[in-house]
């Protein structure tokens, strides 16, 4: 048997820590937990709430237009309710062919410069959605929305890759997708107040409820260049660089706790290589979390779209509707939380993400039923406010639990990009679902939801019971056994909370390094 060094940090009285080794550079756990704690705690304070922002901008600009349906914008501009279903996915359809170039540009030129680019962009053409005025300007305005909006939630949620553990990723996923959620909910509300501005200046109120939403995103444009980090490599000001965020220590504390969980963090590259997209489109598992999004987000993204629309049918009053639609929102807020709590604290991805399905198919099957009662509007609008609660949370935790099966920087930040590209191609087939043909009380869409979400249903449980078979066939392998999945069944085999102290063996020089957690065993 070959001799091993074990290195271990001592650290004042607290219990010692295993090293990892990434290349020549040991890598050592040698601070106390406190100030783990506290240089977390400042990094959730900064990036966290702009990331956030940012998602709310963009969630704003993007659904503001289902509000301004209320507030006669189809007569105003002179479209029909099937052109405007074009206009929908158009901003999908621009979203989809520039995600990818979007998110190769942020791996490149990094975070902090991409996203806030990008959110003055998409503020300044969602300003400019009020002064249209034909059809023409109606599909380009949607189309250079999708250009400009394109990449940012993807890289949002690389970013927050780069600078939080796998353990941490599902809590901050779905904090990240709050402001998505808050999103959705506010700008009913807000249309609520601001579509009463009718007659202001001799506009229409949708004229104000676009002018005043791109102002706000342009604003928030100056808060991501001041404050969010510009990478996890240099972690400064985009607008203020010689201006330091975190103390040295607190960046060597925050950089060498992510090495530590997974060293393949610390491989980045200056692009992406066409070695990465081989791998990444080869993974088949990629693709049924892809199909997963796309049957979640094509029913929920056409169903918030015309939601004020439905509620406005059931007899509510026009603009009121926009406040109705906006009740369910809020209430998957709190819910959506507690689902992310139990994926992160149990481990349950996959349960997490099949519970979110059922509950929104369950919603369509509600719709379905109840718009059939002649009178009963309590009970049409349950059935919208169930929808509503239940209708976007699936799509995080997927990103989770794909998430969880990338190997590297490379392939996480192209499969984030996929992943997004699902949700927006549902967004083109989505747009269609809900047709003038089938209004007041859209039997046929409510049905083909069902049917969408019964398949999407089944995917997750076919990557479920996958992710079960190869826990168990990798429980029963001797320790140091190889596998046919590799490194990724691995990371399957072991929950989140025993990441960290798992014994690892790595290379140094020429003399192997063994953790110790190790020792004992050798």
């Amino acid at each position: 048997m070959a001799s091993y060094d074990v290195k271990q940090a001592s650290i004042e009285d607290e219990v010692q820590y295993p090293v990892k080794v990434t290349g020549e550079e040991p890598l050592v756990r040698d601070w106390s937990v406190h100030e783990e704690r506290k240089a977390k705690r400042k990094l959730d304070l900064i990036i966290m709430p702009i990331l956030t922002l940012g998602f709310f901008c963009l969630q704003l600009d993007r659904g503001n237009v289902a509000n301004a349906i209320t507030d006669r914008f189809m007569e105003d501009v002179g479209i029909t309710q099937n052109q405007f279903n074009i206009g929908q996915q158009m901003l999908s359809l621009g979203i989809v062919l520039t995600e990818i170039p979007s998110n190769m540009i942020l791996y490149r030129v990094g975070p902090g410069k991409w996203l806030t680019l990008q959110l003055f962009l998409f503020g300044i053409v969602s300003t400019f959605q009020a002064w249209q005025n034909n059809y023409a300007s109606f599909i380009v305005t949607r189309f250079l929305l999708g250009i400009t909006e394109s990449g940012f939630i993807p890289g949002g949620l690389w970013t927050l890759s780069t600078w939080y553990t796998r353990r941490e990723t599902a809590k901050r996923v779905m904090v990240f997708y709050f402001g998505n959620q808050f999103g959705q909910a506010s700008a009913k509300l807000l249309a609520y107040g601001i579509l009463h501005m009718r007659g202001v200046g001799g506009k229409p109120g949708w004229f104000w409820l676009f002018v005043l939403m791109g102002g706000f995103t342009i604003l928030s444009g100056f808060i991501f260049g001041l404050f969010l980090p510009d990478s996890f490599k240099k972690p400064h000001s985009t607008f203020l660089p010689k201006v330091e965020i975190f103390t040295p220590r607190e960046i060597h504390i925050l950089r060498t706790r992510v090495l530590l969980d997974d060293p393949m963090k610390g491989k980045k590259k200056r692009s992406i290589g066409l070695a990465a997209f081989k791998k990444l489109f080869s993974h088949w598992r990629m693709w049924v979390h892809f199909l997963i999004t796309l049957c979640n987000n094509g029913p929920q993204r056409a169903f918030d779209t015309y939601a004020p629309t439905i509620v406005s049918s059931f007899g509510f009053p026009a603009l009121s509707a926009n406040a109705f639609a906006a009740v369910g929102l809020f209430i998957q807020i709190p819910v959506s939380f507690g689902f992310s709590w139990i994926s992160d604290h149990f481990d349950k991805r996959g349960e997490t993400v099949m519970a979110g399905f059922s509950m929104h198919l369950l919603g369509y099957v509600f719709n379905r039923i109840f718009t059939e009662l002649s009178g009963g509007r309590g009970a049409k609008y349950f059935g919208v406010v169930w929808t509503q609660i239940f209708g976007t949370f699936s799509h995080p935790l997927n990103i989770t639990w794909m998430s969880l099966t990338c190997e590297d920087s490379e392939e996480r930040a192209l499969a984030m990009a996929l992943i997004i590209m699902g949700a927006n191609i549902a967004g083109i087939y989505g747009a269609q679902i809900f047709r003038s043909d089938d209004r007041p009380r859209y039997r046929r869409a409510f049905s083909v939801n069902c049917a969408i979400l019964a398949f999407g249903l089944a995917c997750a449980v076919f990557r479920y019971a996958d992710d079960w078979l190869r826990r168990r066939r990798v429980a029963k392998m001797p320790l140091g056994s190889d596998t046919s999945d590799g490194e990724e069944a691995g990371k399957v085999a072991a929950p989140p909370s025993e990441e960290l102290p798992a014994p690892v063996v790595v290379e140094h020089g020429a003399k192997p390094v063994v953790s110790a957690g190790l020792k004992g065993t050798m």
